[in-house]
């Protein structure tokens, strides 16, 4: 199965400096330590890549402290989450679903990778600002934020997005819910968080108001520049994740409703959301966009190392409850 990404190689420009990487699954437990810092457990269940240091309570340079990374990128000692996804069976039981990497198999490089998800870090949604008239601004130890709210069922965010894959890894629209009908391949989602900062705050009450998002369409798209209120011009983070749905299609009975729900529950797609705690050791990040001339890997100015190894990083498990198999209920509700 081959797959790949038009977005990606749309990014493929002189003109435009970005990342692009994997990153194996670091534990599925229910912590946030955004939204809910020092519970454990938290409300819902996530699924967690990204370095070890991650756990209820985490504040100042996470860098410091992690001994390793679930990331290719091995000075990134960031976390990255969101909800974990599961299946709902017309009898009341659940079953999570799977998480399969974006690239499968030796593709790209990517051979020993579990589950996890896929990095972006780009410039392309500010193209109108030039690297030269407001240089990328790489984020401070601390800063972290969020984008979506598992509350949502009205409008959806933008960026926020499903596509049904076909089973040879075709992907189908975008569309801001839940798949009406089986993907033979799984359900590939995308979370796009804003890229302006207001330079002064690491967090902020809503984990949002201290970023804004100049994007009014879709994802990878030119934006306008940002506003006197957020004039900081961060790297666009982008997280994309492929749930292995295949092994409960001949469980969706045809004609029924979407049987998938985000670990919180909820009755729309539209409640899908993400975290983001940054923790790239020193000035690693900020040398990666200071580049401008190609895409991946920073023009080689970060050290990488094999997927294999990242998928050995782990972290303890805090809450100890059972989140595999078919379960009365979803774990916390």
């Amino acid at each position: 199965m081959k797959w790949v990404s038009v977005r990606a190689l749309a990014f493929i420009a002189p003109v435009q400096a970005g990342l692009r990487f994997q990153c194996s699954t670091l534990t599925i437990q229910r912590l946030d330590p955004v939204v809910q810092p020092g519970s454990a457990p938290s409300a819902h269940l996530h699924h967690i890549v990204g370095g070890n240091a991650f756990n209820a309570t985490m504040t100042g340079d996470v860098a410091t402290r992690a001994t390793c990374t679930t990331c290719e990128m091995s000075e990134d000692f960031s976390n990255y989450w969101t909800a974990a996804l599961f299946f709902k069976h017309q009898n009341g039981s659940y079953h999570r679903v799977p998480v399969i990497p974006v690239n499968p198999g030796n593709l790209d490089g990517y051979s020993g990778t579990q589950g996890g998800l896929t990095v972006y870090y780009t410039q392309h949604d500010l193209i109108r600002d030039t690297i030269a008239q407001n240089p990328v601004k790489t984020f401070p130890a601390g800063f972290r934020m969020t984008v979506g709210s598992p509350t949502t069922t009205g409008a959806p965010h933008v960026g926020l997005r499903y596509q049904c894959l076909s089973a040879g890894g075709g992907r189908g629209p975008e569309t801001p819910d839940f798949p009406t009908s089986p993907c033979a391949g799984g359900i590939f989602v995308t979370n796009h968080f804003p890229a302006c900062w207001d330079g002064k705050n690491l967090d902020s009450p809503d984990h949002q108001t201290h970023v804004y998002n100049t994007i009014t369409s879709d994802g990878f798209v030119a934006a306008p520049a940002c506003p006197a209120s957020h004039p900081v011009r961060m790297p666009q983070v982008t997280y994309e994740t492929v749930w292995d749905t295949s092994k409960f299609n001949s469980l969706w009975t045809s004609g029924t409703p979407n049987p998938y729900v985000w670990s919180f529950e909820g009755g729309f797609g539209r409640g899908n959301h993400a975290d983001y705690m940054f923790g790239w050791k020193g000035d690693a990040l900020q040398r990666a966009m200071d580049k401008s001339e190609c895409f991946y890997d920073g023009c080689g100015s970060l050290t990488k190392q094999a997927m294999k190894t990242a998928s050995t990083c782990t972290v303890k498990d805090f809450v100890g409850e059972n989140t595999d198999g078919w379960l009365p209920k979803l774990p916390g509700m």
